[in-house]
């Protein structure tokens, strides 16, 4: 039924939380006589035993709460269960929304969250996304980074001095990892949103203007075929698949990291979010970032975001929101909800008054980088609904090699061209 995105980003509802500790509780002598249940969709599988944990914490403190979590990812999140649910007016208390066109298309299931205290702290540029006639719908989930992911370890025993940071020094680099037996890449292509969302946005967030570009893109002004980035990130991917481990369209999300995690490859392409399956699996591995290169051209940026934003559903009891909004500003206000939040899931906060000392390497470098100021951007919440799935399902294609080349290109100005006309 009602599912949640509740994870790391509910830092954000931390200075919400200015109730009095009377009202997060019912007085000891009073009798509960009806629960109030709150469905969460969680759509974070790397953290999804710690937010079970979280949620029994809530619970054992606020007695009059139930709260049922349903935890998505992965290939399994697509929404279209979640578009059935609200639809039919059974949908869950608390979801995500990733911004921007997804927000328009969202609005009339989205709780006005412009009231909230947490607006005022957070950091600049991170509500804008979910910001529409001046409110805000939407609280950050948290900041992520991505970009390739490496073995520190085994890029020493190769031999590879320095960080690659264009793509002949990328292949120069696997080549020196297969020589000494090392499958230079995890490639868990199973996954349509590694391939339609993670690397094809890079062709995008290395224009010039990729704001500008998209909008051209939806006039008819250019075409995605006669730009020479999408050719290139098609040169990455093809890179990724010579050196990369057997049978990447089988190998799913959990694989592919344990692949990683385990020293069998020694790089991936994915982001800070999988810290904690790292340590699980690895505690002691030396990991480190660094950019994702498609060309001659030199660069050292990580894709910096903000992924996803909590939202309450509009269309819920006012009882259900009500303790859905009490429930995310206690994640990120309480000393313990802000444990899990920063120590258990690894989220890194997007809100003033929240610290980030503990959320691993990874973290650091993707907050080193927006502190910096030189990142790239996460273009796909500007896209068309429904063509990133396209443009993934295109890749596996192409992987698959049911499509050439040229094929491929021309795919993605079709979906394109499909997704934007079914906007007007």
């Amino acid at each position: 039924m009602k599912k949640h995105y509740v994870t790391i980003g509910m830092i954000a509802i931390l200075l919400a939380g200015c109730q009095k500790e009377s009202d997060s509780k019912p007085p000891k002598e009073a009798k509960i006589e009806k629960k109030v249940v709150l469905d969460i969709r969680n759509p974070k599988v790397e953290i999804a035993s710690e937010f079970e944990e979280l949620a029994k914490v809530y619970e054992k403190e606020n007695p009059e709460i139930d709260i049922r979590i349903r935890t998505v990812g992965g290939a399994a999140d697509d929404y279209s269960d979640l578009k059935a649910e609200l639809a039919s007016g059974k949908g869950p208390d608390i979801f995500t929304n990733t911004g921007y066109g997804n927000a328009e298309t969202w609005r009339p299931y989205l709780e006005d969250l412009s009231k909230e205290q947490w607006v005022q702290e957070a950091y600049p540029g991170t509500l804008d996304a979910i910001k529409m006639d001046g409110n805000v719908y939407g609280m950050p989930m948290n900041l992520e980074g991505y970009g390739f992911i490496y073995n520190k370890q085994l890029f020493q025993r190769a031999g590879v001095e320095q960080v690659p940071k264009t793509l002949p020094e990328l292949k120069n680099a696997a080549v020196k990892l297969e020589r000494k037996g090392i499958t230079p890449f995890a490639t868990g292509y199973y996954e349509d949103w590694k391939l339609g969302v993670h690397l094809l946005n890079v062709a995008f967030a290395r224009q010039k203007d990729p704001d500008a570009f998209i909008k051209k893109l939806n006039a008819g002004e250019v075409q995605i075929p006669d730009n020479p980035l999408f050719q290139d990130v098609i040169d990455l991917l093809d890179v990724t698949l010579k050196y990369g481990n057997a049978d990447p369209l089988t190998t799913d999300y959990n694989m592919e990291v344990d692949l990683f995690a385990k020293g069998k490859t020694a790089m991936i392409l994915q982001g800070n979010w999988i810290q904690p399956m790292i340590d699980e699996r690895a505690p002691d591995l030396d990991v480190a970032f660094m950019p994702i290169p498609i060309n001659d051209e030199p660069t050292d940026q990580l894709v910096v975001s903000v992924p996803n934003y909590w939202v309450v559903n509009k269309q819920a009891d006012s009882s259900d929101k009500k303790e859905a909004k009490r429930f995310l500003n206690w994640m990120v206000n309480s000393e313990k909800g802000q444990t899990f939040i920063t120590e258990r899931f690894k989220f890194i906060p997007v809100f003033k008054n929240i610290k980030t000392e503990k959320l691993g390497p990874l973290a650091k470098e993707t907050i080193a980088a927006y502190e910096k100021g030189d990142t790239l951007d996460a273009n796909w919440n500007g896209f068309p609904a429904g063509v990133k799935e396209e443009f993934g399902s295109a890749m596996q294609m192409y992987v698959g090699k049911q499509l050439t080349r040229n094929q491929l290109l021309r795919e993605f100005q079709l979906s394109w061209d499909r997704a934007r006309k079914a906007q007007k």
